[in-house]
């Protein structure tokens, strides 16, 4: 089955506060090797090419993001598009993946809360995909995107 992709995208956000220094919220999600620690349905997540921390950075992530009928791992080849450790900001853009998010676009962003808490602003954009239906598709990724958040906090505590 071919996918069909129009030229308007579907986008979303969600946020939440973590109770922590921005520092150390920043420690946690610029790493690619922190991923599952703070992504509960990541299981691997690998370096391809480049440096970390520099646009044109390549990581590949896999584990059960979005279920598949075969009981398959859902895999996402990432290339990181900006970071900006000052503005405490990244984005990353899907380059291939078995799920059909290619060419999708997500931006973390964090903002200084008070003394020790941090705003978190994950933002995506994707392409529309022919027979799925937008808001259930924005629901889960928001969903998705704002368990992790959740869980950022844990992983400062324990590391």
């Amino acid at each position: 089955m071919a996918l069909e992709i129009t030229n308007d995208k579907w986008c979303g956000s969600v946020g939440g506060i973590v109770g922590a220094p921005i520092d150390d919220v920043w420690t946690i999600v610029s790493q690619t090797s922190k991923l599952p620690e703070w992504m509960p349905m990541v299981e691997n997540c690998s370096k391809l090419a480049g440096e970390e921390g520099f646009p044109g950075y390549v990581r590949l992530v896999s584990g059960f993001m979005f279920p598949q009928a075969d009981g398959d791992r859902t895999w996402i080849k990432e290339k990181l598009v900006s970071m900006n450790p000052t503005s405490y900001s990244y984005v990353y853009r899907m380059e291939a993946s078995n799920v059909g998010l290619d060419g999708s676009t997500n931006s973390l962003k964090l903002v200084d809360y008070s003394e020790n808490s941090t705003l978190v602003d994950w933002s995506f954009e994707i392409d529309p995909i022919e027979g799925a239906s937008e808001d259930s598709l924005i629901d889960y990724l928001g969903f998705l995107y704002k368990t992790c958040i959740y869980r950022i906090e844990g992983a400062i505590k324990n590391a």
